[in-house]
């Protein structure tokens, strides 16, 4: 029961990074020259799940706009909120899963417990 569990708590730790990378990709949508990051979650033993971040270095849309000292250009950030959307909403969904496993994993235990006792 016990590696179950170790294996949820570590997906909602997981999952809470990935929401706090989504977080701030969506905070500096406006943001010239910001360069977005991307969480990728993979499996570590035993039954863990572990977070790497890394930035993606791909260059934003460049707009030209015409200044008082004549025509200026300037990147902007490549955080595309059609893709950080439904990333955050799936997340979310992942998030409330794990919490569901832990509080099954709880009620299990203290059932035992009680059973014993």
């Amino acid at each position: 029961m016990i590696s179950g569990m170790h294996g949820a708590i570590s997906a909602l730790s997981a999952f809470g990074k990935r929401m706090g990378v989504i977080a701030d990709n969506v905070a500096n949508v406006e943001s010239d020259g910001f360069k977005k990051s991307r969480a990728l979650m993979q499996e570590q033993e035993p039954g863990g799940v572990r977070v790497t971040i890394s930035r993606v270095e791909t260059a934003g849309p460049r707009v030209v706009e015409e200044t008082t000292e004549g025509l200026e250009e300037r990147e902007l950030s490549n955080v595309n909120l059609e893709q950080e959307i439904p990333d955050a909403l799936l997340t979310e969904k992942m998030f409330t899963a794990n919490t569901k496993v832990v509080k099954t994993e709880e009620e299990m235990i203290g059932s035992v417990l009680d059973i014993i006792g």
